[in-house]
C-alpha cells in the first residue's frame, strides 16, 4: 500500500490525528483545555466565513462567560447566524434566549417559532420546552408562531425574525 496511508493510519491508531484536525477541531480542542483565547480566535475567523457550528460556538463562549466578557447581545447575534444555516442547537437556544429576553427582548412569539425550527430538526429538548411555553400562550400567538416557523422554513431560515 501507499506509505502515506501507513502513516496517516499509524497516526491516527496512535492518538495523534490532531495533525489531521482542521481549524474548528483546533478550537474545540483548545476550548477542552480550558485555553479560551486560543479557542475563540479559531471560532471568530470561522464564524466570520459563515461556519454555523463555530458561530454556535461562539455564541456559546459569549453566553457562558468563557474567556470572554458574557455578552447575551453578542450570544444572540452568533446563534441567528447559526440558526439561519439551520443549526438545530442554535435555532433552541434563540428560542429560550427569547423566552427569557436574554440578549433579545422577551417574545413568546419568536420563542415557540425557533423552538418549533429546532423541534423539526429533532431536537427534543425544543418539544418539551415548547410544550411548557404554550401553557402561557394564547391561541393566536400559537398561530402566529406556527406561520411564521413555516414561512422561516420556507425561505430556508433567511429573515426570521
Amino acid at each position: 500500500m501507499d506509505r502515506f496511508f501507513w502513516v496517516a493510519l499509524m497516526a491516527l491508531l496512535s492518538g495523534h490525528a490532531a495533525i489531521c484536525a482542521g481549524p474548528l477541531e483546533e478550537g474545540v480542542a483548545a476550548h477542552q483545555r480550558g485555553e479560551y483565547s486560543a479557542a475563540f480566535g479559531a471560532f471568530r475567523a470561522l464564524a466570520q466565513d459563515g461556519n454555523a457550528a463555530a458561530q454556535f460556538n461562539l455564541g456559546q463562549m459569549y453566553r457562558q462567560a468563557q474567556g470572554i466578557p458574557r455578552d447575551a447581545v453578542e450570544a444572540a447575534r452568533w446563534y441567528h447566524r447559526a440558526a439561519a444555516q439551520g443549526d438545530a442547537q442554535s435555532q433552541y437556544n434563540l428560542g429560550v434566549m427569547y423566552y427569557n429576553g436574554q440578549g433579545v427582548v422577551r417574545n413568546f412569539v419568536f420563542s415557540h417559532m425557533w423552538l418549533t425550527l429546532s423541534a423539526m430538526s429533532g431536537a427534543e429538548n425544543a418539544v418539551r420546552n415548547r410544550a411548557m411555553l404554550v401553557k402561557q400562550m394564547t391561541a393566536e400567538q400559537i398561530a402566529e408562531a406556527l406561520q411564521l416557523a413555516r414561512a422561516c422554513k420556507q425561505r430556508d431560515f433567511k429573515d426570521c425574525g
